[in-house]
Formats: C-alpha cells, structure tokens, sequence
C-alpha cells in the first residue's frame, strides 16, 4: 500500500500548469454544489452523461496545496579528507550535515468562502528524514497564491485542515459517503505530478475497503479512477456533486496508476474537520496490546477453533487497560462490546472507536475456555510512540562470548516434535540476541533442516508462550507441545520474540 503521495524533491516536473480562471458568483456565500446548482442531463442510450458542466462548476473549489522545506542530511565522512585527493573525493566534507531545499505537491479543496481548505495531512508534512516545513501555500485555479496556515492535522486519519486569508472564495460541501453504492460514478479533481488542474472519472469499486493498515479510520471508498502522485487530498465527487471521499492513497507496484485508488469516506472525514474547525483535537481508544494477527488456517489448527474467529494477542503492554483488565498473550479475542472480531473488523478498529475513558466489554477465548474481561480505554498515543518496528537479530545468536554463565546445555525441545534444539535464557544470551534481559523463555540454538520449524524459525529466537501457555524452562515447552498434541493438534503457535520489541506467533507443525 502506497500513498498518492505529495510529490517531494528538490526539483518538481517542468511544464506549464493549466491556468482555470473563474468568476466568483453574486452571492459568495453560496456552495458551488449547492442544491439544484448542477443539472444532470440524461446519458445518451449506452453512454455515460458528460461531466463537463459539473467540472466547470467544482473545478473552482480545488485548490494546488505546496510546501517548501528544509532537508539536513548527514553526509558520510570523506575518507581522503586532508590528502592531496580530498577535493576529488567529497571535498573535504567529514561528514557534516548538508542543507538543501526540498518542495512537495498536493490537492486540496475549499470548504468554506472564508478559506478554510481540506487536504491530506501527509501532503504537508516532511518528505523525508530530516525534513522540516518552512511554509504552506495554496494556489487557487485562477493562479493566485496564498499563505496558509494550519488549523488542525492527524496523521491517524491523515486528514489536515488548512486556513487561508480570504473571502469570496468558492467552496464546496461534504456530502453523504453513507448512501454511494459500489457502480456508482465519481470523478476525482486534483493535480497530478504537478500538472494543474485534473480531472478523471471512474466508478466506486468498493466501500468500506480494509486495506490492512488498522486503526480507527482502515474504511476506505476504493475506485478506478485514476489517482496519482499528487491527487493526495483533493476531492472525490458524486453525480450530483457532493464531495463524498478525500483521495488519499493508491496500489501500485510502481508507484502509478493501476486503477485501485482510495479516498477517505467524508463520513469519517466531516467529524473529524468539524472538531478541527471548533478548535478541537481528536482521540481515540487504546488497549496496550501487541496484535499476533487474524486467526487464519494455522492458527485455527493449532488452537482448536474456527478460521477467522478473533484475533491473537501477541503481548501485553505492562500496566496499560489490558493488562489491569487480565488479558495477556495468547488469548484471542472475539468480539469487542458485542461485535465480532473479523478480518473486515479488526480488533484495532474497533477499540479505536471506542472512546477513551470508556468500557470496553472483551470476550475472549483462552485455552479454548471462553471468558469476558472488561477493559477501561484509554487515549491511544501519538503515531510516533506507536511506530512499528521491524524484527531483527543475526543469523548467529553469539552465545557464550560475554563472559556470563551461558553454558546451559542446549537439549532437543519435545523429542524433536518441533525439529528445535533449545537452552534455558541467561542475561548473558539475552545481550546476544538483543532482546531485554527481564525476557522470560527458552532459545532456539539450533533448528532441523527438514522441520517445518526450519522454514520459520533461527537460532537465537526467543520462544516465549505454546499457545497462550508461557514457557520459562525446556520442560514447560515440553510439557506444552505434549498436550497439544494429546488433544489431538496438528500444530502449535509458538509465541516468538527477536531483537525487535515485537512478538509474533510462528505455526509449527508438530511432527506426528
């Protein structure tokens, strides 16, 4: 997945943009989407309508939103500095920071004649580490530019509410997302790659599309109408004219249009821009839990329990609304104050939705025993405490070379069900792998090649829990693996933890 990203660079593509120069109308205070302003002709017998008397009406309302910034980059130390070749060679840099400016390129859209404007909030944020935004501005489609200011931004539901000083401006209106049926036609207006003003038709191919991301606002309009680089925020129209998605993001293994495109439904986006204009902030629930994912095939197998029933808890942030509430890894959790868990509604989603301070009635399997335990929300932090991180550790855990009492015999796990060799955890092994030295489990020191556990796992891993049972020695992991195979399991989850933070559950098959 891939934002319709602003484009970001030193340098933009050259070319003339297409100037639209409109007139304002008698009455400034009135949307240009206004009820009865656009008059739908009848399509001709096996053709759509023409769009041209809508675009010459809303094409006004979109607006070209650009950011200059400023990009430190570390640069790499010069290696022949202070030698007769140090100019050839970097120019005596040593590495210090070089500035440069960057600019990027989006759409927005005028929802006010006073000038407030909506947009993506990635369209104005830094394009690249060590970016910082100098200025904001607007350009209407009569050329003429503004400074703009912001009024609201969230990156959760990348949605940014801009202010420009003006009036007399045209503006449309948010529509209802709620009633567009997947057929139906739409036109996006934006500016693609810089090129002006744009505009391109296609139909809804989907509503309240999960794409995968999570979280409160993972419910998208997706279309095949082409959406670029640089289309990022401008306005989804319907056939009479209402904005009913903000575009947001495409698929593309190439970074152009294949004909997948999402926008924001304005049915999440009105509350949100809403709060912004009141001067508020938004909120949203948060459980403290690592997510261990759908409960697919494996899962299912290695539980006992249906395919796509809940999602596995992975880990539990120590002291947070999960924890107190008694969840803890390995529990699957089904349904979220009464409404089921499915891959189409996520576990994220749905406690995101719940609003902070408030309940959150949890059932949840454990063990195959069902149980309710109730959570207190609370307000989900920035997206930049909750940044994923990615897995790690070397191929080669480093074992006994700190001078620690690592020399635990590392003995075949489960008469070799598993194909895993594992010893007990050590500090000493905990520095190694790169995990925290409180982990509690058993190492993977070495791995049979024809297991399936070859295929998934590598020593230095570090196995936590058999299902949702915590494992802290090689005879609890035996004991764990022997009973789900006595109750009849072709496999079992193995609760993995590497040098990164985040767990994951690995399905072993157990050998039969």
């Amino acid at each position: 997945m891939r934002y319709a990203y602003a484009i970001t660079g030193a340098l933009l593509l050259s070319g003339t943009a297409a100037t639209m120069i409109y007139q304002p109308q008698a009455s400034a205070q009135t949307a240009q989407n206004e009820p009865g302003a656009i008059q739908a002709a009848a399509p001709k017998a096996g053709a759509p309508m023409s769009f041209a008397d809508m675009v010459a009406k809303l094409q006004p309302a979109v607006v070209n939103i650009s950011t200059k910034q400023t990009i430190v980059q570390q640069q790499q130390a010069n290696p022949f500095a202070g030698t007769p070749f140090g100019d050839l060679f970097g120019g005596g840099q040593n590495g210090a920071p070089v500035k440069r400016e960057g600019a990027s390129l989006g759409s927005g859209f005028l929802i006010s004649h006073d000038g407030y404007v909506v947009t993506n909030a990635h369209v104005i944020s830094p394009g690249a580490r060590g970016a910082t935004v100098n200025s904001i501005a607007v350009t209407l489609s009569n050329n003429k530019e503004y400074v703009a200011r912001v009024i609201g931004q969230d990156r959760e539901s990348d949605l940014a509410l801009l202010k420009i000083d003006a009036t007399g401006l045209p503006f449309v209106r948010f529509g209802d997302s709620g009633g567009a049926r997947v057929g139906d036609w739409v036109l996006a207006i934006g500016e693609p790659f810089g090129l002006g003003g744009t505009v391109t038709a296609g139909i809804i191919s989907a509503i309240n599309r999960v794409t995968g991301q999570g979280g409160a606002y993972d419910r998208f309009i997706q279309t095949d109408a082409s959406i670029n680089q640089g289309n990022s925020g401008g306005p989804m129209f319907d056939l009479n004219g209402n904005v009913i998605g903000v575009n947001s993001q495409i698929f593309s293994q190439t970074g152009g249009n294949i004909g997948i495109g999402f926008a924001i439904p304005a049915a999440t986006a009105k509350p949100i821009i809403d709060t912004f204009m009141k001067g508020g902030t938004i909120s949203r629930g948060y459980l403290g839990v690592t997510l261990g994912g759908a409960i697919g095939d494996d899962a299912a197998a290695a539980l006992g329990i249906a395919k796509n029933q809940g999602e596995l808890i992975a880990g539990v942030e120590p002291s947070g609304p999960a924890a107190k509430a008694g969840l803890r890894a390995g529990d699957v959790v089904t349904k979220v104050n009464g409404v089921a868990v499915t891959p189409d509604s996520t576990l994220s989603y749905l406690v995101s939705n719940v609003k902070p301070g408030q309940a959150a009635r949890l059932e949840v399997l454990r063990d195959g025993r069902a149980m309710t335990l109730n959570a207190t929300v609370v307000a989900r932090p920035a997206a930049e405490k909750l940044a994923a991180l990615v897995n790690g550790g070397s191929d080669d855990g480093g074992f006994g070379k700190d001078g620690d009492d690592d020399s635990a015999t590392a003995v075949p796990a489960t008469g070799n069900v598993l194909g895993l060799t594992v010893q007990p955890m050590t500090p000493g092994i905990a520095r190694a792998v790169g995990v925290d030295a409180q982990t509690q489990g058993v190492v993977i020191a070495a791995v049979d090649p024809g297991s399936d556990a070859a295929q998934k796992l590598k020593r230095g891993d570090v196995v936590t829990a058999v299902n949702s049972t915590p494992v802290r020695t090689q005879a609890e992991l035996v004991a764990a693996v022997n009973a789900a195979k006595a109750a009849g399991r072709p496999q079992v989850l193995l609760l993995v933890q590497r040098a990164s933070p985040v767990k994951a559950f690995v399905p072993v098959k157990i050998k039969q």
